[in-house]
């Protein structure tokens, strides 16, 4: 995958799963994650199945990451910034910890 020449950004340093990749200010995460050829973002909740980039505008959700400690993330609409830590997110993320009366009153429903 290459990159189509525009004016000359500033280049940055943002880490993936631990490896720091070279992105250029103005890229989105999936856009500087795909240019450094790493195409699978996440896995689905139910069948483990990889996950990436499909609509790169917001849309469909596959490529949703784990950036700097917080989940859910659509990497096609965050843009980089310098020192990012960025990780694939495995199946669904729980938004809401789960209070005991929760538990309760859905275990006898």
């Amino acid at each position: 995958m290459h990159r189509i020449k525009r004016y000359e950004m500033q280049k940055i340093a943002v880490f993936f799963e631990g490896q720091q990749l070279t992105a250029e200010t103005g890229d989105s995460v999936a856009a500087a994650l795909l240019l450094a050829n790493n195409r699978m973002f996440r896995t689905t909740p139910v069948s483990g199945s990889a996950r990436g980039p499909l609509c790169m505008m917001g849309i469909c959700f596959d490529c949703l990451v784990e950036i700097d400690g917080v989940g859910n993330q659509q990497a096609c609409m965050v843009e980089v910034r310098q020192g990012m830590k960025i990780k694939r997110q495995d199946g669904a993320l729980d938004l809401l910890p789960v209070q005991d009366s929760d538990k309760k009153h859905s275990d006898s429903a």
